[in-house]
């Protein structure tokens, strides 16, 4: 069963971002995983706060998911992110809806 990264992000270093995001697509390619979001503004249409980006990965699993979020080639974008940017990030397992 096909597994998401959705990732709430405000961007507080732009050279920084530039950064993380080489590293961590890198990463996300190594462990089969695969963007449908990037980059994409969002607004919120019912409650919480304010969302500056949003962004979707697709991992062919859970376990393939958590084996990237492990894996030292991500531990070297994750340096980079706590000066780069605030995010929430959310692990969802499903099937795409068609």
């Amino acid at each position: 069963m096909a597994a998401y990264v959705i990732s709430e992000l405000e961007v507080r270093d732009p050279a920084g971002i530039e950064t993380y995001r080489t590293i961590a697509a890198k990463s996300i390619a190594q462990y089969g995983g695969r963007y449908l979001v990037r980059n994409g503004a969002a607004s919120v249409a019912e409650g919480g706060p304010p969302v500056k980006s949003i962004v979707v990965v697709e991992f062919p699993s859970m376990e393939r998911l958590r084996e990237w979020y492990a894996s030292p080639e991500y531990a070297e974008a994750l340096k980079v992110r706590r000066t780069a940017l605030d995010r929430r990030l959310i692990f969802v397992e499903g099937v795409p809806v068609a």
